[in-house]
């Protein structure tokens, strides 16, 4: 049961993540009119495709999301700047980087069972 929780988990809580960060790209119809909101909203949401792809290839690779997901919260970090409060860090780096270790919780979980084997 464990071993089907440290599998699933990070996978789940990658995709509630993006869909979480999704919520923000939503910003864009209360500033933009008719048509220039489909532009608008596709690069709103590209870092967001850009992200979903990397949980693609992480759902059989949990090397990849181990990797792709602190890079990702610092890479925000340092986008953002070192000068707001840190709950703006911990919002969107926080999560991220929670979802990587859980990858390589189930990366390690894989690693043992094939040298048990």
């Amino acid at each position: 049961m464990t071993k089907k929780i440290i599998y699933w988990l990070p996978r789940i809580l990658s995709l509630a993540f993006i869909l979480f960060l999704s919520l923000f790209a939503l910003d864009v119809f209360g500033e933009y009119g008719g048509w220039a909101v489909i532009p608008a909203l596709l690069i709103h949401l590209l870092p967001m495709f850009i992200l979903l792809t990397f949980v693609i290839v992480a759902w059989k690779y949990d090397l990849i999301g181990m990797i792709m997901f602190p890079v990702f919260a610092l890479g925000y970090v340092l986008m953002v700047g070192l000068d707001r409060h840190w709950s703006w860090y911990a919002a969107i780096s926080g999560p991220a980087i929670v979802v990587g270790f859980l990858f390589f919780l189930s990366w390690a979980q894989k690693r043992t069972d094939r040298i048990k084997k």
